[in-house]
């Protein structure tokens, strides 16, 4: 989940930076919008790559263990 969570942060920071270049050429910025939804679109995964990693570890948690203070 964090190799997926840390490529998903790199391609947002790429989709703005091609999409702000692309945005200074008034012939391209069309294509440049593209960019910048696609770059928030990836923003919204951001959060549901955290859920589905919470609830993949809460798998492995069982109601009967307790917390011992990291001492196992």
């Amino acid at each position: 989940y964090e190799t997926l969570s840390t490529a998903n942060d790199f391609l947002i920071g790429v989709m703005f930076v091609v999409g702000s270049v692309l945005f200074l050429s008034e012939s391209t910025s069309t294509v440049g919008t593209w960019f910048f939804i696609v770059g928030s679109v990836q923003l919204l995964i951001r959060p549901s790559i955290r859920l589905a990693r919470r609830i993949h570890l809460q798998r492995f948690d069982t109601p009967d263990r307790t917390d011992h203070g990291g001492d196992y």
